[in-house]
């Protein structure tokens, strides 16, 4: 018996602990959060803070590669302490930040990651996600493309003085539950599936009483009302101008309480107008990853996402008539119970029906892959995909080695160095700081008595990248002023911002959940402002 009641009782502490992020990811979120393993390379003050944000929610297990052995005790990172001075840097990290999850599993590894590189290069398959800090930028590359072709996801997060960096390299990220802000409801109103149809024009507002009158679902008025401005103007309205004579058709159906008050659900069907008489269509985004869907070939390498895909595409092009499997979900109204229980079940049902021909149609694509279980898509997967069809995000993303090798745009490069309040000019900035580091292993400033030496080399630096791309000196001394004054020392509060950040980044790489950065984002605390780029 106690054995039987144990994980009833884990969950519910579980639910406890983690109640306000199941809310924005689910349970099916966590547990690919509690399954991910994210490897960080150097424990910096950035790395660890970025760790913090991920071993609170609860991700599956942790590695730290750090080889920095002595270190002089600083403020710079509160995971780090004055006993601590002599010890492997990436080591004392660890145990501190396990203390804040007891669930979370944690390995260091103190040895160089050039070493790994160079003589393991199968080292990071294990993991689902890795986050780097504090690297020169040959090393950057040169993990940055091994990373690229195991088709692991890569954070490179950097936190210097004042200005905050994530760059996010992932090559295909296909996204089911993008959480799209101000989403509109699905009710099909203006090509309502027949068992709805059925129902809508077997009741008759006329013959309603007050009461009834006044509960029957605003669903219901905008189909009754829809019915009779279609038989005048031969379609749905249109435009701010039809609509507005819309609403004024509805208000005609309207009859007043004995209080002279409006009826409550006529109103909500004014104001979801605007909202539930848009046209049934496929989002143009979405038409895209159907029709790439639609011309690729099964095969056992093919990813569940796009199998799935696949099968949406020919149900748009079959059953669905050209729209998309039905959401079953409907807003909150006014009305009796009744009522609205049968119409959210008649959503519900048909959204079950569309979903099951999908499932169907997944399971046949799958058996024709032979014996590889390529696909072995639950029901509950299925059903959550098409819910979620009309919002699936695909980012094809490129590497930082193209990107270094000159493939950024150029002329939104100059047109972005010309406006003052952009921040790309820190992006540069980076870039020129790490040609200074690789030039002469030290980055400006981090040496007082050269700073006026370092001013002028970084100026040099800067101007040569800036030639590179063709753009020509644009970029004020007041910016190379401000690097070298940073000494590429990290302030805590910079560091705990974009640890944050780049932790919010992970999470969504891992759960397949809300829509990651593409690519670049630039924080600047000079003016508490950020931008993101795609370079």
């Amino acid at each position: 018996m106690e054995s039987s009641g144990t994980p009833s009782c884990e969950q519910s502490d579980k639910s406890k602990r983690y109640d306000r992020q199941l809310r924005l990811w689910g349970d099916h979120g966590q547990t690919s959060l509690e399954n991910g393993h994210v490897c960080l390379i150097n424990a910096s003050a950035a790395g660890t803070e970025t760790l913090k944000s991920l071993v609170l929610p609860g991700v599956g297990a942790v590695t730290i590669v750090d080889d920095a052995k002595k270190y002089t005790f600083s403020f710079h990172s509160f995971f780090v302490d004055s006993d601590s001075v002599g010890r492997p840097r990436g080591e004392v990290a660890l145990r501190l930040l396990l203390e804040l999850n007891l669930e979370v599993r944690g390995t260091f590894v103190d040895q160089p990651l050039q070493e790994i590189l160079d003589n393991q290069p199968d080292f990071f398959v294990p993991f689902t996600c890795v986050i780097v800090t504090c690297l020169p930028e040959c090393t950057l590359l040169m993990l940055s493309k091994v990373l690229w072709e195991a088709s692991i996801p890569l954070v490179v997060i950097r936190s210097y003085g004042m200005i905050g960096y994530i760059r996010v390299q992932i090559e295909e990220h296909a996204i089911v539950e993008s959480h799209p802000d101000n989403e509109m409801p699905d009710l099909r109103l203006d090509r309502p599936f027949s068992a709805l149809q059925k129902y809508m024009d077997s009741l008759d507002l006329d013959s309603m009483d007050s009461k009834e009158h006044s509960h029957v679902p605003y669903v219901v008025i905008l189909y009754k009302h829809l019915q009779i401005w279609n038989q005048q103007h031969g379609g749905p309205p249109k435009n701010y101008k039809e609509r507005k004579a819309f609403i004024e058709l509805c208000k005609t159906g309207m009859r007043e309480k004995e209080n002279s008050e409006i009826e409550e659900n006529f109103e909500e069907a004014v104001k979801a107008v605007n909202t539930s008489l848009l046209p049934t269509s496929i989002p143009s985004g979405v038409q895209s990853i159907l029709n790439e869907a639609a011309s690729i070939t099964p095969s056992p390498t093919t990813k569940p996402f796009w199998i799935m895909a696949r099968a949406l595409h020919e149900f748009v092009t079959s059953e669905g008539r050209g729209a998309l499997p039905v959401r079953g979900t409907i807003p909150d109204m006014t009305a009796d119970s009744e009522k609205y229980i049968k119409i959210q079940n008649l959503y519900r049902e048909q959204a079950a029906q569309d979903a099951d021909w999908v499932l169907r149609r997944v399971q046949e694509l799958s058996q024709q892959l032979g014996p590889r279980k390529i696909v072995t898509s639950l029901e509950s997967d299925i059903k959550n995909f098409c819910k979620n069809a009309h919002a699936l995000r695909v980012i094809k993303g490129k590497s930082i080695a193209e990107e270094y090798k000159g493939s950024i745009n150029l002329g939104e490069i100059g047109a972005h160095l010309e406006n003052p309040e952009s921040e790309l000019v820190w992006y540069v900035m980076l870039r020129a700081v790490d040609q200074f580091h690789s030039e002469f292993r030290a980055y400006p400033g981090y040496f007082q008595d050269q700073v006026e030496t370092d001013i002028v080399r970084l100026k040099v630096c800067v101007n040569r990248l800036l030639a590179d791309w063709g753009c020509g000196p644009i970029v004020k001394d007041d910016f190379i002023h401000e690097m070298c004054r940073y000494g590429a020392a990290e302030v805590h509060s910079v560091a705990a911002y974009i640890g944050g950040c780049a932790a919010h980044e992970v999470i969504k790489i891992i759960t397949s959940q809300y829509v990651p950065i593409n690519n670049t984002h630039i924080y600047n605390a000079i003016t508490a402002t950020s931008e993101t780029f795609m370079l």
